[in-house]
């Protein structure tokens, strides 16, 4: 990469380093890419992904923290930031970090999620199962996150009592339901 390499070309790049499992070169060019545009939360989304493949969920953190920073509509950062702050037990820190996320439309499955974490926090399992199905319905351009979500949404329905695993009249069926995530 020569040293007038633009913001868009470290991006690309970078992203093709990480998909290549090539996470040093992936970490450096997402930096140099920070570097050509400081004012760009994107950059330190992906450092911060980066980093959470890696396992290192505190640079990960710190990542998703910068990109909330200079990017506050950043959502994907925004919720990413509030999973790791609530899979380290800082609930309060999470559902701070994730209240913006509340506001989104009916149709945003990030907003859905958060819910159903919330949910979750407060032992209301079948509220919690209701609004992870609801997020799933709409995760087209999130499936990473839903098939996290899948997971979580596996777990908390061991919990549930048999009367508050029947889904409710009207609610929407999640796409991964019938294998619409593949």
């Amino acid at each position: 990469m020569t040293g007038n390499a633009t913001y868009e070309q470290c991006i690309e790049q970078g992203l093709a380093a990480s998909l290549e499992q090539r996470s040093e070169a992936a970490l450096a060019l997402f930096a140099q890419a920070s570097l050509a545009d400081p004012t760009a939360g994107v950059p330190h989304l992906l450092i911060g992904a980066e980093h959470s493949s890696r396992g290192e969920l505190r640079l990960a953190e710190a990542a998703f923290a910068q990109a909330v920073l200079l990017s506050p509509g950043l959502h994907l950062a925004r919720y990413q930031l509030g999973l790791l702050q609530f899979s380290g037990q800082r609930t309060a820190a999470a559902l701070a970090t994730w209240q913006p996320l509340l506001a989104l439309c009916d149709s945003h499955p990030l907003g859905h999620f958060v819910r159903g974490f919330t949910a979750l926090a407060e032992d209301d399992h079948g509220a919690s199962v209701r609004h992870f199905r609801r997020g799933l319905a709409h995760s087209r351009e999130e499936a990473g996150v839903a098939l996290g979500i899948g997971t979580v949404l596996d777990a908390v329905q061991h919990l549930l009592r048999p009367e508050e695993a029947t889904p409710v009249a009207g609610e929407p069926r999640p796409r991964w339901a019938s294998g619409g995530l593949h």
